[in-house]
């Protein structure tokens, strides 16, 4: 079709895109062995000219064993500017943006690796980009992204360029935010009856809760502490265990009056109660701290770094606390200058995650069992100083059941998303916060 060009490579695309090549549209195939079905590419076009898209993608089948599988794609929205977006193997493309795009920022800015990032981050700022809910083509399965292929090493040329990328693009929109607008805290403020409370919400863990509950108690600590286990509703033997535990008045357990919250509600009632410490420290039920010394080491860091919010790294182990790959967790990709910014790209910031509780009480987290620290923690990044520990403090467990083992593709696809919504919330405050507090 005279009005399309089709291209297997990135870079022939930019080059012919500069050029006086004809055609409006182009198509580019970012995985080999894409089959496209009868009157795809007329079909792409058309929903093209009918949205004035920047860029138009598709769900598609895969080939897996001898037959076809449906994969369904996700709305590319506002805050969906993580590098990992899957847009499938073939993409439609606006040949007059995307010249606009080689003749201005691709001729200033080089990038060896994520080009396609850059560019669809700067095709949406120009115009929508367009999932068309129907499968115009057939691929290859692939593998797809390991769950922490961005916090490997072996990536980290990759991830630089991506932080590069997503952070002018947040300037672009006006929402990136500066350490110098950062707003302080006063730690000293208010009253709690213990210097820091362990926050654990449980619901029918009676294999691990012992362990996370002794694990917390047996933090070697210069101040006072307590334990603060949300039960909710649990009904397999969990309660009976947390009465034996309360035997150390240092437990303290509630038990929601409602039976339909969330982790985030869990610890909503956890941190609003009153026998919440000044700073609330997460220990998931299934996970151990390293050693006697994380709390410690945790209030230590706030106060000497004058954070909102403290988190640690962690090692992903079994049950018999053999590491498991990738091993340390420990997000070295986050930096104190750009780490609020780059938050936004990647999809976690690591545990142990701790917060200045008058604040937490203020921000809140969304009542949802996914995400939801993922959301406060943007939130504090927003406004606020976040310290980072990057050695080991936390051992998380894999076991079957784990939240985030074996996904299907349909709870994956609404993880992804729900993060990007809580992205897309996020970039909107930033920018209206810019705003307001423009001279």
């Amino acid at each position: 079709m005279k009005d399309l060009l089709t291209f297997q490579s990135f870079d022939k695309m930019m080059a012919a895109a500069s050029g006086e090549s004809e055609g409006d549209w182009l198509l580019l195939e970012r995985r080999p062995g894409i089959e496209y079905k009868a009157n795809a590419a007329r079909r792409f076009m058309a929903v093209g000219e009918a949205t004035g898209a920047a860029m138009v993608y598709s769900d598609c089948f895969v080939r897996r064993g001898e037959g076809l599988v449906l994969s369904p794609k996700i709305d590319c929205q506002f805050g969906s500017i993580r590098d990992d977006f899957d847009f499938g193997g073939a993409v439609l493309l606006n040949k007059k943006l995307v010249r606009e795009y080689a003749e201005t920022c691709g001729k200033a800015l080089k990038f060896k690796y994520m080009g396609f990032y850059a560019l669809r981050l700067f095709l949406s700022r120009r115009r929508v980009i367009f999932h068309l809910d129907e499968p115009l083509y057939i691929e290859d399965e692939t593998n797809g992204a390991g769950q922490f292929d961005y916090v490997d090493p072996a990536n980290r040329e990759r991830q630089i360029e991506a932080e590069q990328i997503a952070t002018l693009h947040l300037k672009a929109i006006g929402a990136a935010v500066s350490i110098d607008k950062r707003e302080t805290v006063d730690l000293d403020a208010g009253d709690f009856p213990v210097e820091a409370s362990v926050v654990i919400p449980v619901r029918n863990r009676v294999r691990t809760i012992r362990d996370a509950v002794e694990s917390a108690l047996s933090q070697a600590c210069t101040f006072a502490f307590n334990v603060i286990v949300v039960d909710n509703h649990s009904s397999d033997g969990t309660s009976e265990v947390l009465q034996q535990l309360k035997a150390d008045s240092r437990v303290k357990v509630l038990v929601p009056e409602s039976d339909n919250l969330g982790i985030g509600g869990c610890w909503n009632l956890a941190v609003n109660s009153d026998c919440c410490g000044r700073f609330a420290v997460q220990l998931d039920s299934d996970d151990l701290y390293s050693s006697p010394q994380t709390l410690q080491t945790i209030v230590d860091t706030f106060y000497r770094e004058r954070a909102a919010m403290v988190i640690g790294s962690y090692r992903i182990c079994d049950f018999q606390l053999k590491t498991l790959p990738p091993g340390l967790i420990s997000h070295a990709e986050w930096t104190d200058l750009n780490g609020a910014n780059n938050a936004l790209r990647i999809n976690g910031l690591g545990a142990p995650r701790a917060f200045f509780t008058p604040l937490l009480r203020e921000i809140g987290f969304p009542d949802t069992s996914y995400g939801e620290d993922y959301a406060a923690a943007l939130a504090f990044s927003r406004r606020f100083k976040i310290a980072r520990i990057f050695d080991e403090l936390y051992l998380c467990r894999r076991w079957e059941g784990n939240s985030d083992a074996q996904l299907t593709a349909a709870q994956t696809n609404r993880n992804n998303l729900y993060k990007d919504r809580l992205r897309t919330i996020e970039i909107m405050a930033r920018i209206k916060m810019n705003a307001d507090g423009a001279v």
